[in-house]
């Protein structure tokens, strides 16, 4: 089991705001890692470190065995890092496909780009019905499986995903999360922010519990999930 990225001792400010303490995790190549906690954790604080649109204070962020704190975002995205937003951030002018093709946009493989298209169009059949539609008028669920289509489209060796079920139908959730599956049975390593512990923790094969930019619990995802600390604070289930 290789490692793929290691982030130790991380630290993120916004001014006076310390929102991430020195926080450490591990996520080895293949394989599905979440953060949970409640709003203001810490989670996506973490993701913006690790693809640089925020910049840490202090600690280490090895990716691949390169340290990347201190690389710029498009670097990092070259690199093999991808970011599926919060709140999806589409290019709500563009076309489906033309959103798509900017997520290839520092590929020049026009081959691996074909492939990619058909597998992202394959795993969201509901894109390719709208690929000459504006992304603006896509409805929510639409808009978010764009988002995750589109970082899929650098072909990266991780893919980050912050809160992809934010918002959705219950039925849209399952469907991404079976998609999330499917991503890491294509070999792909999933980095997941997820305020839905539950389904987070059932695909997750490793997960972190975050509060007030501590991990306070890790451990495999459904061992997590059947801990009375977790069920009590993140669940709902009274213990």
């Amino acid at each position: 089991m290789s490692e793929i990225l290691k982030v130790e001792e991380l630290n993120v400010h916004y001014g006076a705001i310390h929102a991430v303490k020195g926080i450490s995790i591990t996520v080895n190549e293949g394989k599905i890692v979440t953060l949970i906690g409640a709003n203001g954790a810490g989670k996506s604080s973490t993701l913006g470190a690790i693809i640089g649109l925020v910049r840490s204070k202090k600690g280490k962020i090895i990716y691949d065995g390169k340290e990347i704190i201190h690389m710029r975002a498009d670097a990092i995205v070259k690199s093999g890092i991808a970011l599926a937003p919060e709140g999806r951030r589409i290019f709500p002018n563009l076309t489906v496909e033309e959103n798509l093709r900017m997520g290839a946009y520092f590929r020049k493989d026009e081959k691996g780009i074909k492939r990619d298209l058909d597998w992202v169009l394959d795993l969201f059949p509901r894109l390719g019905e709208r690929l000459k539609q504006m992304g603006g008028t896509l409805s929510g669920g639409e808009q978010q499986m764009l988002a995750i289509s589109r970082a899929l489209m650098s072909d990266p060796k991780i893919l980050m995903m912050d809160e992809p079920s934010l918002g959705l139908a219950p039925l849209l959730v399952k469907e991404v999360f079976d998609v999330i599956k499917k991503i890491k049975q294509e070999g792909k390593t999933v980095l997941l922010v997820e305020q839905n512990a539950a389904a987070a923790l059932a695909i997750a094969d490793y997960g972190y519990v975050l509060e007030t930019g501590k991990i306070v619990l890790e451990g495999k995802g459904k061992k997590l999930l059947e801990s009375d600390d977790v069920r009590q604070a993140y669940l709902g289930v009274t213990v």
